[in-house]
């Protein structure tokens, strides 16, 4: 069976078991050319003309957002009905034409409706998330506690049952828009109203949003040469056109990156200017395997850690109920990246604290173009650190997520149990440690999970964290956690001990026990599970305890070989090879190497030891050891040295003079010429 789905005005064949996913690659547009004139672009100035455009639509975004940026015109937008009860498109800039909200260019400017187009796409879009955002800082100060620092537990659920989707929002996320309200009352002396007197209007990025137009603006399509298609657009030809003839078509040639597949169809990609070139953020959509909710019977678990960034092992549903691991699990361990993020880290607070000391001073005093200069010079700095604190936690992300996802397929799994800690709070564990856990970047690298999961098919299910750590995955008991499998005595959070020693006994590294519990609890529970509808990600929100007593891994039966006998016994020499090695040496290879000595020197060395190179040669009949004291007589004790490092077997046996110490006389010097 054969079906389509609809990708802008395209349709993608679909089969049974496919369903049709979009994605989003990064492209860079090396230069251009304008179709009016000929004059091919150069990267600099296709950035140039690019940048005029966002500036315009930039300019027009901001007006529309300030405009709007209040509670009553956002819960109208977010309601999805206008005033005369339709529902609205579900395109940000169609609903806010319909709503009546428009935006124009400035005076003198002149601009198509495609552009004013991506203005009103963008100012929608920041409008619709800021509905989020507002509804719980409103459930946040509807039910104020008495103690802003400290919630009591009868406060805790006051709040969560005022903030929409309260029981599953993490609490960090409640914590921090209590102190940011807490931080408001501190300046004016009172708590806000809303999210809107708290926050100001949020800043426009300047970009080109091209998926919010038609063919009249911009179009991208494959070209003959595989990997490469051509986007055309219509950019300004100065910084303030006048008329439409200041506006002209462009053709972009792009190289397509390698992970867009040949049958996938492109949209028209979102441009920004970054380092003076174009990047272009190219969606696309193609045909993927069906993931599913339930009916696994190989999941492989994943648990967090700080050194250990990923702890991961397989484990299999069996028909009976019985549940039991795949092999003893693998770990992703990033401690030089997370060390190099330590350090940039580090480096960063300084360069703030500098900069931050600077701009005191030049506020408190007359202008100094030097002390500017400075500043000047650390707010590079600090932006370029930050680069690379971005660029390094973005590789990090994407390896960690690879990893992952291949030791699923390696296992054979079609899912991944994932351990949530959105709700994990870094506190109680020292400066640097709680810094260290806040640092992570957990989020991240779901995400890049579950983008690379679902190329194969693969479902990432979240679970609670709860208990995953704490109780044996055998027994469910609580275990004992030990500095090290060889120090069971002294408290420490590694190493693990089940305390029932006769009816379990089972010990093991602290991670590699989370990961079985993570299996074991996804697996029991996967008719849980949910599919978030504002973020699409599968979850399982709650542990049912009856199906929790059943998230058990069963130790796998012992296999042992078949140790009967089938024939007679093979005899056994009645003298068995001695330890001391008793022939005679094997003849060495040629060259000034000689012959090794008997005895127990090493067979892989192809020269003396150090020592005995030092101290001792062929001829040398006793070790010369040190003096006792500087300046007085050498000690007559003996030292050898070199024969205890296998220079000889005896004190004073060493190996005979090789034959090229000798030379042989040469018997040709005086024979002439044979002619």
């Amino acid at each position: 069976m054969v079906r389509s789905a609809g990708a802008g005005g395209r349709r993608l064949p679909l089969v049974e078991g496919e369903t049709a996913r979009t994605a989003c690659a990064r492209a860079l547009l090396r230069g251009g050319v304008d179709e009016k004139t000929g004059e091919v672009l150069s990267p600099a100035a296709l950035a140039e003309r690019v940048g005029w455009c966002a500036e315009l639509v930039s300019g027009m975004v901001s007006a529309l957002t300030a405009e709007h940026w209040n509670a009553v015109d956002v819960d109208r937008l977010a309601s999805g009905e206008d005033a005369g009860g339709r529902k609205l498109p579900s395109n940000a800039w169609m609903a806010l034409r319909r709503l009546g909200w428009t935006t124009t260019a400035p005076e003198g400017v002149k601009v198509n409706d495609r552009i004013v187009r991506m203005a009103q796409e963008q100012a929608g879009r920041s409008l619709r998330s800021a509905k989020w955002r507002a509804d719980v800082t409103a459930g946040v100060l509807a039910v104020w506690p008495a103690d802003p620092a400290k919630r009591t537990p009868a406060e805790w659920d006051q709040v969560r049952e005022a903030v929409p989707g309260g029981r599953f929002l993490p609490s960090s996320v409640i914590k921090s828009r209590t102190r940011q309200a807490v931080a408001f009352a501190r300046r004016h002396g009172r708590l806000p109203a809303d999210v809107f007197e708290m926050e100001p209007a949020p800043r426009v990025a300047r970009m080109l949003l091209l998926s919010a137009c038609d063919g009249q603006q911009a179009t991208v399509e494959r070209t003959d040469e595989p990997g490469r298609a051509l986007l055309r657009l219509q950019l300004p030809t100065r910084p303030d056109p006048r008329t439409y003839a200041d506006w002209t078509w462009v053709a972009c040639p792009i190289s397509l990156p390698p992970t867009i597949p040949t049958g996938a169809v492109l949209h028209l990609p979102t441009l920004r200017v970054s380092g003076g070139r174009v990047r272009a953020d190219l969606a696309y959509t193609h045909a993927v395997p069906k993931t599913a909710r339930t009916g696994h019977t190989i999941a492989l678990g994943v648990d967090w850690g700080l050194n250990t960034l990923l702890s991961a092992g397989a484990a299999r549903l069996h028909d009976d109920g019985r549940i039991t691991a795949l092999g003893h699990g693998a770990q992703f361990r990033a401690s030089g990246v997370l060390a190099k993020q330590h350090r940039l880290r580090r480096l960063s607070e300084r360069l703030h604290a500098k900069a931050d000391h600077y701009q005191r001073l030049i506020d408190g005093h007359a202008p100094d173009p030097a002390l500017a200069d400075k500043h000047a010079v650390l707010v590079e700095e600090i932006r370029r650190v930050s680069a690379r604190r971005s660029n390094l936690n973005d590789a990090l992300a994407w390896a960690a997520a690879r990893w992952a996802v291949d030791q699923a397929i390696a296992a054979g799994a079609s899912v991944i149990y994932l351990e949530d800690l959105r709700s994990m709070e870094a506190k109680g564990m020292g400066r640097t440690h709680n810094t260290r856990m806040s640092q992570t970047v957990r989020g991240q690298i779901a995400d890049r999970m579950r983008h690379l999961a679902a190329e194969t098919g693969i479902a990432v299910v979240t679970v609670p964290a709860h208990n995953t750590s704490k109780h044996c995955p055998q027994c469910l008991t609580p275990l004992r956690h030990r500095k090290a499998p060889n120090r069971p005595t002294v408290a420490g959070w590694k190493w693990a001990i089940c305390p029932d020693r006769y009816g379990c006994g089972w010990q093991g590294d602290r991670d590699h026990g989370a990961w079985r519990r993570i299996a074991a609890r996804g697996l029991t529970h996967q008719t849980k599970t949910v599919t978030d509808r504002a973020t699409g990600a599968m979850v399982i929100r709650s542990v049912v305890e009856k199906l929790e007593a059943r998230a058990v891994i069963r130790p796998a039966p012992k296999t042992s070989r078949d140790r009967s006998k089938t024939g007679p016994t093979r005899r056994h020499t009645a003298r068995p090879a001695p330890r001391r090695r008793r022939a005679p040496s094997p003849a060495g290879p040629s060259g000034p190497a000689g012959k090794r000595p008997e005895g127990h020197a090493p067979t892989d060395r192809t020269r003396l030891p150090r020592a005995a190179h030092r101290h001792q040669s062929m001829t040398t009949i006793s070790t010369p050891s040190p003096r006792l004291r500087p300046g007085g007589p050498p000690s007559g004790r003996h030292r050898p040295r070199g024969t205890a490092l296998g220079a000889g077997f005896h004190l004073h046996a060493h190996t005979t003079p090789p034959r090229w110490a000798e030379p042989a006389p040469d018997t040709t010097s005086d024979t002439g010429s044979l002619s």
